[in-house]
């Protein structure tokens, strides 16, 4: 799958008798309504939404599947661009003018015999996919190009979210593209590198004394006062959408049906937008059926410094406490307390799955290992998914034959 740089998807047509004018068609979306992951409370797709109006929870769209197998039974993407709008059915934009992608999407997935072997996988495989090459230099790209072309859509003018730093530079980024009024706050120990693009994009950059839930705090009273429309992580139901075009890439490069399925999918964990994403995919693929219902085992990671799901986790319960004192050298692991945690437990559950922590000087270590064994350099938290797997052979949750995808969510250069 060719990655095709693109600034702007749109599909126009000049119309005899209308001089120059351009008359743009409807994407074909089949986004029908947005639903409630807690209550089920149905809510129109077309207003601005954050969380639910009636519980407070994640809203997630829908889409008329059933529409959807009748039009296209088999997937078939030929032709189209390798960016997050390759999948366009899927996702909730219904105007062309506003699927600005900035070549958002399509990142490859490498194979890496020598780390498999290092951590103990030498009779399976390990891949990388890596998201490093994405706009801004990391994944968030994908969630914030979807969530700011729908608010866009919806006559949004002024946005503000809290950031860790990838997520701001990527918001400021795709605002810049749509002309819009951009706040990221941060806390001010945030990567300078992620500082720097906020600034140079033109958005507001705010820093506070504190986590990211300092500065969602911030955002949430600036927007109520001041009429931002709130981009925070899974308090709107579009980011999801971005995220969840990882999942569907893993599925079409592996060739669909069953056999596209890894055994085991890594993923570095702070607010777990991408891992809830991908199993909303998961989901709908198998609906469409495109997919059969065999899925990966999903595997959180992240820092025992800031390790709310791991604890949640292995305490068996539904949601996790806030994390005190949360600490860690990757940046977008220090998340102490996340609206999607029943989301993530429910994802590790339903998987079969399970959360491992690892500690700082790991991850430092693991990020210079992916570097001199496979030439990818890894952010840190792309690294945490490396220094994981030798916990997870030791416990016998890994026995060395499984096929495992690590997510690489940033280039090492961005931090």
């Amino acid at each position: 799958m060719p990655k095709v740089a693109r600034s702007v998807y749109v599909r126009a047509e000049r119309r005899p008798g209308r001089g120059d004018a351009l008359t743009y068609e409807r994407m074909p979306t089949t986004l029908l309504d947005l639903a409630c992951t807690s209550c089920h409370a149905e809510w129109g797709a077309d207003e601005p939404h954050g969380v639910c109006p009636a519980c407070g929870k994640v809203l997630f769209a829908r889409y008329d599947l059933p529409e959807l197998r009748a039009r296209m039974p088999a997937p078939n993407f030929d032709g189209r661009s390798a960016d997050v709008w390759r999948y366009e059915e899927l996702l909730p934009i219904r105007d062309p003018r506003f699927a600005i992608s900035l070549g958002a999407g399509g990142t490859p997935l490498l194979e890496v015999p020598r780390a498999a072997a290092a951590a103990g996988l030498e009779r399976g495989q390990l891949l990388v996919k890596d998201e490093g090459g994405n706009p801004t230099g990391s994944f968030k790209a994908r969630g914030l190009a979807v969530a700011v072309a729908r608010a866009a859509e919806l006559g949004v003018s002024n946005v503000g979210l809290p950031t860790a730093g990838n997520a701001g530079a990527a918001a400021a980024a795709f605002a810049a593209a749509h002309g819009l009024t951009c706040h990221v706050a941060m806390p001010r120990d945030a990567p300078v590198s992620a500082q720097q693009q906020v600034d140079l994009y033109g958005s507001e950059l705010i820093l506070v004394d504190g986590l990211i839930d300092m500065a969602g705090r911030l955002v949430r009273e600036r927007a109520q006062a001041d009429g931002w429309f709130d981009l925070s992580t899974l308090r709107e139901p579009y980011r999801v959408e971005g995220k969840k075009t990882m999942g569907i890439e893993l599925a079409e490069t592996g060739g669909w049906g069953d056999g596209w399925c890894p055994d085991v999918i890594l993923y570095p964990t702070g607010g777990g937008t991408g891992l809830i994403g991908m199993w909303k995919a998961f989901d709908e693929l198998e609906q469409l059926g495109w997919i059969e219902r065999r899925r990966p085992r999903m595997v959180v990671v992240q820092s025992a410094g800031c390790a709310p799901i791991v604890r949640a986790f292995e305490a068996g319960t539904d949601v996790a406490e806030p994390w005190a004192g949360a600490q860690t050298i990757a940046a977008g692991l220090r998340v102490p307390s996340a609206i999607g945690d029943y989301l993530m437990l429910r994802v590790l559950r339903d998987s079969g799955g399970t959360a491992v922590a690892v500690t700082d000087d790991e991850i430092v270590e693991s990020q210079r290992r992916m570097a001199q064994l496979t030439g990818i350099l890894p952010a840190l938290e792309g690294a945490a998914t490396y220094a994981a797997l030798p916990h997870l052979v030791r416990s016998g949750f890994l026995n060395g034959e499984e096929r495992v995808v690590l997510f690489n969510t940033g280039s090492g250069l961005a931090h």
